[in-house]
């Protein structure tokens, strides 16, 4: 009975040095770029490269901002981390169509969450995780903050994360200067971004990239 009791103190107080931890990091993290995430880390160590640069919320055209809201999460202004309607319905498609590809219901800031913080898998612990820091970057740094963040630490393309190091390879041109269309392009390449190249687009993408392009004006997203 002691050695239980002494066990749980001992797992009571991992648990809160994680809390405390996470929420120091994540505070810190609210005005501080992020160096480099375990991620990145990882496919580095496999051989993948790494290629990054840092670029401010206002170094990045406002298009690049809308074309992933657009793409990726229609209504991440009316959600506070997790969009539960998105997860009915992709649970609602799932049990239906169970042969067909298995739909997803990550929102900006899950992904944002993931990226930053943990590993890429699909195992309960990873997810919980990934909702608890989903939910702590939503109070600590609010939307901005999480599409700065966002916009540099997606992958877009192999080793290569970041709109910014993406848009001087793909269209030799700051990511300031990102037109409708090619931010759509971008936009359009996040399911598979070491598989596709927005500056050769195959006909598919083309089409995926107008159909980001023509929601784009409804994102909610300000100037």
């Amino acid at each position: 009975m002691k050695k239980m009791l002494k066990l749980l103190k001992f797992i009571g107080k991992l648990i809160l040095l994680f809390l405390l931890s996470s929420v120091i990091v994540v505070g810190i993290f609210r005005f501080v770029p992020i160096p480099i995430t375990p991620y990145q880390i990882l496919n580095a160590i496999s051989g993948d490269g790494l290629t990054k640069s840092w670029a401010s919320y206002d170094e990045v055209s406002p298009n690049f901002y809308r074309a992933v809201i657009a793409a990726e999460d229609a209504r991440f202004y009316s959600h506070s981390g997790i969009d539960w309607r998105a997860v009915k319905d992709a649970q609602r498609h799932n049990e239906l169509y169970p042969k067909k590809r298995r739909r997803g219901a990550s929102t900006i800031t899950m992904q944002t969450a993931k990226n930053t913080f943990l590993w890429h898998g699909r195992n309960y612990v990873r997810k919980g995780l990934e909702a608890y820091f989903s939910y702590l970057i939503e109070f600590f740094w609010g939307k901005k903050r999480i599409l700065e963040v966002y916009g540099n630490v997606v992958e877009m393309g192999e080793g290569m994360y970041g709109v910014e190091a993406a848009s001087q390879k793909y269209f030799g041109k700051s990511a300031s200067k990102l037109t409708k269309r090619q931010a759509a392009l971008l936009a359009a390449i996040l399911p598979n971004p070491k598989r596709w190249n927005p500056a050769k687009p195959t006909a598919y993408l083309n089409r995926r990239a107008s159909t980001i392009q023509a929601r784009m004006n409804s994102t909610g997203l300000k100037d």
